[in-house]
């Protein structure tokens, strides 16, 4: 009997690697490898369609220590992460509230909320680079409007990194407000009607009753906005190709300028590796202090 538990067992293991396989090959080809090889060419020396390599050890870390302009772009995209994530998250959360109704015509505001997210990214940074136009956008005619003046935006140090934060901010709202939509759906409605009936407000009710319950999939959705926010590199290649004066330059970009522009493969792939673990960095941050407050339901 022990024997034929043990075999069935064995059998059972022997499927689930099977199964994993396809994947794990995936992952060792497309993901790990090129991390290693990133590694490997940042201790070298390498040009772009050279196949010379020569060592250089930890030079290009150091060279990258030293480099202003790397300080500056990673404070252009921590200001952009900071900015773009709690706000559109924000946005979603306001949005998926207002959209959990059974009111009539609520699967067409839906529908127009999300369709930003499936513009594609160089499109979409097409249409804003018209409306942020100094002299015809739509943007700056609705100021005149108002009485307010006309900004140059992506032409000025100031306004052109904010800029982008806001097309970013329309574009992924609604992904975020897709996720929290289902969420709100597993909150138990007798909840609400009990805290109505105490008279809470529905800004209580927000804070103390929904934000609470869906905390697991906020902290989900915070994640995969760090994610998304470190991935930023169409919207600035469009839109700004990093000016002016690199004020929207960001660590993708910068990996782009100097593997491809410059051909400095070695010290592109430093800045890849330096991406890298701000990101785990960060992520570990999030999930010492965020995770520790989601709330599971069930949990006591």
């Amino acid at each position: 009997m022990a024997q034929s538990f043990a075999q069935t067992r064995r059998k059972e293991v022997l499927l689930a690697y099977a199964l994993l396989l396809p994947s794990l090959v995936f992952l060792a080809v497309f993901t790990y490898w090129p991390i290693l090889r990133s590694i490997w060419f940042s201790l070298h020396d390498v040009l772009l369609g050279d196949p010379e390599m020569y060592w250089l050890g930890a030079e290009n870390y150091i060279r990258l220590l030293e480099d202003r302009l790397f300080w500056k772009v990673l404070g252009n995209t921590a200001f952009y992460t900071l900015t773009t994530i709690p706000l559109s998250i924000a946005v979603a959360l306001l949005l998926a509230v207002a959209l959990d109704s059974k009111l009539r015509g609520m699967a067409v505001y839906r529908s127009a909320f999300f369709y930003p997210v499936m513009i594609p990214s160089v499109a979409a940074g097409m249409v804003w680079v018209f409306l942020y136009a100094p002299g015809y956008g739509p943007i700056n005619e609705a100021l005149t409007t108002f009485g307010l003046p006309r900004l140059d935006w992506l032409y000025d140090r100031k306004w052109a990194l904010p800029a982008i934060v806001i097309m970013s901010i329309w574009k992924y709202s609604g992904y975020f407000m897709l996720i929290l939509l289902a969420a709100l759906k597993l909150v138990p409605s007798d909840l609400y009607e009990a805290a109505r009936l105490d008279g809470v407000s529905g800004w209580q009710r927000l804070l103390h009753i929904t934000v609470p319950l869906i905390s697991p999939t906020l902290y989900f959705v915070i994640v995969i906005g760090i994610l998304h926010s470190y991935q930023i590199f169409d919207y600035v290649y469009v839109m700004t190709q990093g000016g002016p004066a690199d004020s929207t330059n960001v660590l993708t970009f910068y990996i782009y300028q100097n593997g491809f522009q410059y051909q400095d493969i070695g010290y592109a792939s430093a800045l890849a590796n330096a991406l890298l673990v701000f990101v785990l960095g960060v992520i570990g941050l999030v999930a010492v202090t965020l995770g520790r407050r989601v709330h599971y339901l069930g949990e006591r």
